[in-house]
């Protein structure tokens, strides 16, 4: 029976809001809801629906056109993305990659369905990209998923676009002049791209650019995926069948081989990672709405601003000596553009430019006599680049970016392996200043702790326990409201790996906070154990009017689902 059959579908202002039957478990990720504005008009149009089966390269390419019944187009007050999802079955998590006019918007996950099956919403603000939703273009949702043996959950797809007339109460959202994808240009699939080996872009910019902002997609995935485990090179001869090439990753975009501005990226953990049953049914942070990076590439806007083609560049480093990585990071950037009023060209200079290639990095660690092994892998990254813009219509900025990241790892491998711990700390201050007045902030604090203890020697029955945050003061750009969020999530998993069918149970627990520059705030507090919210509190200016309903569910009765492991195990599928 397809999970359709058990649900009831009423559209709602554009929503689509389900009733479900007491088995169908409802997932969702913490996050605040959209600061939209309330009581404006808006206009929602279906965008797409795709049952997405055996889907590995077959993406759904549509056509979306702006609508001309919510004010003059491109004027709107905001933009939401309203996705739902429904499945049953076994199935692995899946990557979801949206893009629209070859810049990707948004990338998600999807939880692991149940045989009962599974339902989902999330909400996604796409206003910052509002020059590509106020013409035609190529909408695409790459989502690759695989039917065979073991493997028969589809994912049932619909998605829609909200766009909120502008009014006196409500004005036209600010947005760049210009956005230029930094991907594969493709037009049949999602646009990220896979690194290494290094991605390059030539591109051209208006001569009147004066302000120039990068927003990075980074995510690592195959012997990447958990890469806050990989093993510093100079121990795999301990640990046979570990992957390798360290825990350190760093994201960098280049200008001309320049470095830029970089990213030490969250660890999203996805649906199916490590004991799956630790995220039914509140996914680890940031598996629906994957966070993006910032940077400030003004400073470099005398030279992109001559007329000619300027390489622009993305990849991963690492902490080894020869900085590589292994397969594969997804990667993609826009850059949101600002021209002068003027047609005459900008000037300037860059006065100063402090950046090495590559973070300063130091591996250590030990080898006891009884074969535990103990790693530390240490990283800083320094940035200073301070520029002179002069604008054709003869407007001066002093641009000053500057970046201070810090990050450790300490991977502790103990019991002949039955014993694996992480403890990971990654912070940065970040800031750009423009004439003095800060225009990108990003301070943030990622901390990570998971220990995984096998309870015997083949490792397949074992507990996982998580903690983990994500901390941001965020400035994105000039035209998005600052913003504070703190999320910490523990949780805690049994799971069995059988090839008679995966079992296990699991609690997780949130407590987030979200304020940012206008005045919006959302809090939440929700606890989960086997399957079922024990908790749920939330209050501030975002919160809905009453609580997400969770539905009761029967008893829970073990876990049909698959699962990945760190060091390249694989959970047989039932």
């Amino acid at each position: 029976m397809k999970l359709h059959s058990l649900l009831s579908i009423i559209l709602f202002h554009g929503l689509c809001i389900w009733v479900a039957n007491a088995a169908v478990l409802v997932d969702f990720q913490v996050a605040q809801p959209p600061p939209v504005p309330k009581n404006a008009k808006q206009c929602t149009v279906q965008v797409l629906q795709r049952d997405f089966a055996f889907s590995f390269g077959d993406a759904e390419v549509v056509t979306l056109e702006p609508p001309t019944d919510c004010g003059p187009v491109g004027s709107w007050a905001a933009i939401t993305l309203n996705f739902t999802v429904t499945s049953n079955g076994t199935q692995f998590d899946r990557l979801g990659i949206f893009t629209f006019q070859n810049v990707e918007i948004w990338r998600t996950s999807t939880p692991e369905p149940t045989l009962n099956g599974i339902i989902w919403t999330y909400v996604k603000d796409v206003t910052r990209y509002t020059p590509l939703f106020a013409k035609p273009g190529t909408f695409i949702l790459q989502l690759d998923n695989l039917i065979e043996t073991g493997l028969n959950g589809v994912y049932s797809t619909v998605l829609h676009a909200t766009y909120y007339a502008s009014s006196p109460a409500h004005p036209p959202a600010e947005k760049a002049d210009l956005l230029v994808p930094i991907s594969s240009l493709l037009n049949n699939t999602g646009n990220d791209v896979s690194v290494p080996p290094t991605f390059s872009l030539n591109v051209t910019l208006p001569r009147n650019s004066v302000k120039v902002f990068a927003e990075v997609y980074a995510s690592g995935n195959g012997d990447e995926e958990f890469w806050y485990f990989n093993t510093a090179n100079q121990f795999l001869p301990e640990l046979p069948g570990f992957i390798g090439q360290g825990p350190f990753r760093e994201v960098r975009l280049l200008v001309d081989g320049q470095v830029a501005g970089t990213a030490y990226p969250y660890a999203t953990i996805f649906t199916g990672g490590i004991a799956p049953t630790a995220w039914r049914p509140i996914t680890s942070y940031g598996a629906l709405d994957l966070p993006t990076y910032f940077l400030d590439i003004t400073p470099f806007v005398p030279i992109l601003a001559d007329g000619h083609p300027h390489n622009i560049s993305l990849d991963v480093t690492s902490a080894e000596t020869d900085h590589t990585i292994n397969q594969n990071w997804f990667l993609s950037a826009v850059l949101q553009v600002f021209v002068d009023k003027s047609s005459r060209p900008t000037t300037g200079k860059i006065n100063k430019y402090t950046a090495q290639p590559f973070s300063v990095t130091s591996t250590s660690g030990s080898v006891g006599s009884n074969g535990d092994v103990n790693i530390t892998v240490t990283a800083t990254r320094s940035i200073l680049i301070d520029s002179m813009i002069i604008s054709g219509s003869g407007q001066v900025n002093h641009v000053v970016w500057s970046q201070q990241l810090q990050y450790k790892n300490v991977q502790n491998i103990l019991n002949k392996t039955q014993i694996q711990n992480v403890l990971q700390t990654s912070t940065g201050t970040v800031i750009s200043t423009h004439n003095g007045a800060p225009v990108v902030v990003d301070d943030f604090s990622y901390p990570l702790g998971i220990n995984i203890t096998a309870f015997d020697p083949s490792g397949d029955f074992f507990e996982a326990k998580f903690d983990h945050s994500y901390n941001r003061d965020l400035l994105p750009l000039p035209i998005v409201p600052r913003s504070q969020i703190a999320e910490r999530q523990t949780a805690d998993a049994f799971f069995l790996i059988s090839p008679n069918g995966n079992s296990g149970n699991g609690t997780n627990s949130n407590a987030f906070s979200y304020v940012d520059q206008a005045g919006n705030t959302f809090f939440r507090t929700v606890d989960a154990v086997l399957n079922n919210i024990t908790l749920d509190k939330q209050s501030g200016t975002l919160s809905p009017a009453s609580s997400p309903h969770q539905f009761p569910l029967p008893p829970f009765s073990g876990f049909a689902g698959a699962a990945r492991l760190p060091n390249n195990r694989r959970a047989p599928t039932p």
